[in-house]
């Protein structure tokens, strides 16, 4: 079983491989990759906020809050 903040092993083995192919990048294709991976990352952190949203109450009005629960707009 695995513990919060830890790679299965599965994970590791795909770092370990990632690992390996960067290492025969040349420093343009690194960087290429470093800029693509920071974007990939931001767009996983809008999808996780995305998700969340709804059940973290982040970004209602009084209006939709008080209509939290209730399955009809009227109530």
């Amino acid at each position: 079983m695995n513990r919060m903040g830890q790679l299965s092993v599965e994970q590791e083995f795909n770092l370990r491989r990632f690992s390996d192919q960067v290492k025969t990048l040349s420093h343009a294709q690194a960087q290429d990759l470093l800029i693509e991976l920071s974007k990939q990352m931001m767009i996983k952190d809008n999808l996780y906020k995305q998700l969340l949203q709804p059940y973290l109450g982040v970004g209602l009005t009084p209006t939709s809050i008080s209509s939290l629960g209730s399955d009809s707009p009227d109530s």
